[in-house]
């Protein structure tokens, strides 16, 4: 898997500027600003209903804005008259933006060798021994090359989410966005999962992560972002914002999670 750094290092990889997003009258996202670039590690955590999960599925176009921008390599996304010939277009986006969501989402009738090469073979047109080999040897990076041949449901809930994250990488994206991908697991399963996130972030994978495990994000994260009502309430470095909070709310929050180690 390729992560060397790209030309136009400077320009962001993905960034969103008044993002909005509305259900009818419920406002969820008020105009977020973000800009990632590559090699970062971003975590955004805050109460439930707070718009990170949300946030995060508008980076690939999962959820569809109401209003405000997305851009990919400086491009907007999706069809504009302003941008006519600049725009990059929602399939691409996602062929460079992968996924990994709290439920895993493994076809249940494939095998575990067939869930990481199936996005390959049927998006990228990969001829099926050349994608079998990476899928091996990500399989082998996230610890489970021995159950190539399984299927879903003899796994667990850990070995799932690696599968989960294999599949992801297997399509060689530039990011890498994680929405909650420890939450549905049963706690002595999280660290297994959290280790080879940390693993990809050692190697300089761009990521977007929505996480409540603080001290993970305190430890990965090269920026962390509080959302509190559908806003950024604060951002910073993971000291600036896990360890030294300063908006009220905020310090409310990192408190319940003080029983973590920091």
């Amino acid at each position: 898997m390729n992560m060397t750094q790209h030309t136009h290092d400077n320009i962001p990889v993905i960034e969103t500027q008044a993002l909005r997003k509305a259900y009818g009258t419920h406002e969820v996202l008020m105009g977020l600003d973000l800009s990632l670039k590559r090699g970062e590690v971003v975590a955004l955590i805050g109460p439930s209903g707070s718009g990170k999960s949300t946030f995060i599925r508008c980076l690939n176009m999962m959820e569809t804005p109401t209003g405000g921008t997305v851009r990919f390599r400086g491009k907007v996304v999706g069809q504009s008259f302003r941008d006519k010939g600049e725009a990059v277009g929602i399939g691409t986006l996602r062929r460079h933006v992968g996924m990994v969501f709290q439920h895993f989402n493994l076809f249940p009738h494939k095998t575990v060798l067939q869930n990481v090469t199936e996005g390959p073979i049927v998006v990228c047109k990969r001829p099926k021994r050349e994608a079998e080999e990476l899928a091996m040897d990500l399989l082998g990076q996230v610890g489970l090359a021995e159950k190539h041949a399984s299927y879903p449901a003899h796994l667990s809930g850990g070995q799932k989410q690696r599968v989960a994250i294999a599949r992801a990488l297997a399509m060689e994206p530039e990011v890498l966005l994680l929405d909650e991908v420890t939450s549905a697991l049963d706690p002595e399963l999280v660290g297994e999962v959290l280790a080879v996130i940390r693993g990809l972030a050692d190697k300089g994978m761009t990521m977007a992560i929505v996480t409540h495990e603080m001290a993970f994000a305190a430890d990965v994260a090269s920026r962390v972002l509080f959302l509190d009502g559908g806003i950024i309430a604060e951002t910073g470095t993971a000291d600036e914002v896990i360890l030294r909070p300063k908006n009220p709310r905020l310090q409310g929050f990192v408190q319940r999670f003080r029983g973590q180690t920091l």
